[in-house]
């Protein structure tokens, strides 16, 4: 196992992360089996992943799945646009079944990808994993019980990864709506200054530290993950406008009547940028990664620019075509609502 080896379980193995995930472990690991409620397409070329479409809240389906398994990795969410219900009884009850199941298989190592957002809106940077977890929303709320399912749980060796957003190949969702404007020239608005340094990941960093988490034998064990190169939010994104030459342009709003909008078509229902994304878009957000560097022998490879401007170009070869289903998913365009309204007058 120390590179990698013997039969690894990716919930989740359908979505943008897990695609991505079964593809580089294809690569080292001697059997990959993709568990998800959905198939993985047959375009993405994993032929070698062995598929179980099932639910991770069916714990009859899952322990079958994981009769031989040697490391688990739970990825499979349910995202913020989902109902609360949904999120609560995917996101932390779920976990709660995976972790079950994978102790009474006798798997070896699970590692579980949680999220920044269980810290809700810390004062201080960066954020270490020490720092008191104060969740927002449905989402943040289940990822933290979730965590704690983790914690609690015996006889099953365990980690937690908590990245920041990650994007790459094959991610829409709420940064389709940002290159979709880009594309068509639109003004970019930006809550406040845009000097707040805001931490991106490419899901390249994510899924080498997955892996060497993975791999590795400290048990129970929390660590952060984020870009190492990273700058505020105007130079990032205008680097990205820069690359994209559409003549987009940033333009600064203020903040406080521009989340009272944005809340409001939340809560019709009007707009896909949920709560924790407006709230933090004028404040510095970023983690600190030398815990899993020092501990993981981790290095992350891409900078936020190299991994907007990337997916960005992806996103005109290739994802423009992806983009055409809508959905609630990473891998699918999110329905912009009332924002296509704003759009047209930018």
């Amino acid at each position: 196992m120390a590179n990698g080896g013997g039969t690894w379980l990716v919930t989740g193995g359908a979505g943008f992360l897990g695609i991505h995930l079964c593809r580089s472990l294809l690569e080292q690991a001697d059997k990959v089996i993709s568990y998800d409620i959905a198939a993985i397409p047959p375009e993405e070329g994993l032929s070698g992943v062995v598929e179980v479409v099932g639910d991770i809240r069916d714990g009859a389906a899952l322990a079958r799945a994981l009769e031989g398994v040697d490391t688990v990795v739970h990825a499979a969410a349910a995202l913020a646009l989902a109902s609360p219900e949904e999120i609560d009884a995917v996101n932390a009850e779920g976990t709660r079944r995976v972790l079950e199941a994978s102790r009474a298989a006798g798997v070896r190592r699970l590692v579980y990808v949680s999220t920044t957002a269980v810290y809700g809106m810390p004062t201080a940077h960066p954020i270490t994993e020490d720092c008191a977890l104060d969740p927002m929303g449905s989402y943040g709320i289940a990822k933290a019980k979730a965590e704690q399912y983790v914690l609690e749980q015996q006889g099953l060796s365990t980690v937690i990864i908590r990245p920041k957003s990650f994007i790459g190949t094959g991610r829409l969702g709420i940064f389709q709506v940002l290159f979709d404007w880009i594309e068509s020239g639109c003004r970019i608005y930006i809550l406040g200054d845009g000097t707040n340094r805001f931490q991106l990941l490419s899901v390249l960093d994510l899924v080498e530290a997955i892996r060497l988490a993975g791999v590795a034998e400290r048990p129970s064990e929390v660590y952060n993950l984020g870009a190492g190169e990273f700058g505020t939010v105007n130079e990032d994104v205008g680097a990205l406008l820069a690359t994209a030459a559409t003549g987009s342009r940033l333009v600064h709003i203020p903040s406080r009547p521009a989340k009272a909008i944005l809340n409001l078509l939340e809560r019709l229902h009007l707009s896909p940028i949920y709560r924790w994304v407006y709230d933090t878009a004028d404040q510095d957000s970023f983690v600190g990664i030398e815990k899993a560097q020092r501990e993981l022998g981790w290095h992350p490879k891409y900078s936020n620019r190299d991994a907007l401007i990337s997916t960005y170009q992806w996103y005109l070869a290739e994802g423009k075509e992806m983009a055409e289903q809508e959905g609630t998913s990473h891998r699918t365009a999110w329905k912009q609502g009332a924002l296509k309204l704003l759009k047209a007058i930018s």
